[in-house]
């Protein structure tokens, strides 16, 4: 809606951006970051979701009509510009302290103390990447700022990672570059978060952990890189909560999901890049948004027909509204992870079940009847989709959803098999697997071949005696 209306302005036409009261602060500080900082508001009382239509009337007319009217026939005030250092300025010096109490109060930190971004460690990462610095990778809404090789730096040294981390860096912000990912959607109520997926021979180069543990902090890797993302989205993308991150609840940023592909090559299975459209042994960050997820405990079976009713009804359980990403925002864009444990892994190929397989049983299995996928699209999240034998017939959606009139017919959730993501990582030896519901096309899966430096077996030796 505000690009829209900034796209009118610039345009010479009057525009009236109609806001629910709860994304008023949001607005504004999407405005600054289109570079129209006065793009006129109209506020909408409350939420329109919770509002019968007496009181949605009376609202409109009582309050937001008057806004819409004026915003078409008053021309707003001239807005003044907010200057920012450049990217080589020392913007203050102080103790450790007296540095993280000024990050603080800026909102450059994420609460937790932060490393000072002097430009001596700031060089010392540049060293693990031949770009340039000052290449800008792109453009990252809301603030509409540029991504630069050097701002990368800068967060990397904040977030506590080494700089041999650089290359990893540098290929996540591509990948959040990528208009496909939708960054301007981090900031979304449901308070989804991204999932790092780290691939090829870096995993063991830079020390990530595979095994046991995985997901949890506590290994400075899967750590710091994690927070790095987070600090990435607020200190140049501009989400900041209480402003334009919107997240009702919120999830804490994720730590790095590194592959366990040692177990991969035995088993026969392609690891998560391969899914991607890389090669095996590629170096590749996969990124994803998540609204949260569920540790699916101790699956109990010997064969896939044993394990795997278990597993597609967990996978299920943690999609309910995000089906609208199959049906209502767009037409098959939800792609839901499943993450086994390695024993899970070994114990499915063992009884021939290939990650094909896998992805298949859940795509014919992992289903709902007919009238409640509906009543999630129509009815209990208010997105006012046709129903699936309008869609079918209009050619939107696969005929897998409409073999019948049977309201009580099982449906998927996904459009094709493809559409699950597999990985394996964590114990060895533990029989859990963890699902995640995604958060569709305002988050999509991207991914990108990590570029590593020309000298790069060198700098990992220098780095390794450090």
């Amino acid at each position: 809606m505000l690009r829209a209306s900034a796209v009118a302005e610039q345009a010479g036409i009057p525009s009236a951006s109609l806001v629910c009261e709860g994304f008023i602060g949001q607005a504004g500080t999407t405005s600054v970051g289109l570079g129209m900082p006065n793009l006129p508001l109209a506020l909408v009382p409350g939420h329109v979701g919770t509002q019968s239509v007496a009181e949605l009337r009376q609202n409109i007319l009582g309050v937001c009509l008057d806004e819409v009217v004026r915003n078409l026939t008053v021309e707003p005030a001239e807005a003044t510009g907010v200057s920012e250092p450049g990217r080589r300025d020392i913007v203050f010096s102080g103790s450790f302290e007296e540095v993280n109490r000024l990050f603080y109060e800026n909102a450059w930190s994420d609460g937790l103390p932060v490393v000072p971004p002097t430009v001596d460690k700031v060089e010392a990462f540049l060293r693990f990447t031949d770009r340039d610095p000052e290449e800008v990778l792109g453009i990252l809404l809301p603030d509409s700022r540029t991504a630069t090789v050097w701002s990368i730096a800068v967060n990397g040294v904040m977030a506590g990672c080494r700089p041999a981390y650089m290359p990893v860096l540098v290929a996540l912000i591509e990948a959040m570059c990528n208009p496909d990912y939708g960054v301007e959607h981090s900031g979304n109520t449901p308070g989804a978060e991204t999932l790092i997926t780290l691939n090829g021979p870096i995993i063991k180069q830079l020390g990530f952990n595979y095994e046991q543990g995985v997901l949890r902090d506590g290994f400075h890797a899967n750590t710091t890189v994690g927070r790095f993302w987070r600090l990435y989205l607020r200190n140049v993308a501009g989400f900041l909560p209480h402003a334009n991150d919107k997240a009702t609840f919120g999830n804490t940023w994720r730590v790095v999901l590194a592959e366990n592909e040692d177990v991969l090559r035995r088993i026969g299975w392609p690891p998560m890049c391969v899914d991607m459209g890389f090669a095996a042994g590629d170096n590749v960050v996969t990124i994803g948004r998540y609204t949260g997820g569920d540790t699916i405990c101790s699956v109990v079976g010997s064969t896939g027909e044993q394990m795997m009713p278990y597993l597609a009804d967990g996978v299920l359980k943690q999609n309910g509204w995000q089906i609208v990403f199959t049906i209502g925002f767009s037409y098959g864009c939800l792609r839901p992870m499943l993450l086994l444990s390695p024993i899970l892994a070994e114990t499915l190929a063992k009884d021939g079940w290939s990650k094909e397989d896998v992805k298949r049983y859940l795509f014919d299995h992992a289903r709902m009847p007919a009238w409640k996928f509906e009543r999630y699209a129509r009815e209990w999240t208010s997105f006012w989709t046709r129903s699936l034998e309008d869609l079918y017939r209009l050619g939107k959606i696969p005929k897998v959803f409409c073999e019948s009139d049977d309201p009580e017919r099982l449906v998927p959730i996904v459009f094709e098999p493809d559409d699950f993501m597999i990985a394996v990582s964590g114990d060895l030896l533990r029989t859990n697997a963890y699902t995640f519901a995604h958060n569709g096309f305002v988050g999509y899966p991207v991914a990108r071949k990590i570029a590593l430096p020309r000298n790069w077996d060198a700098l990992l030796g220098e780095a390794a005696d450090d």
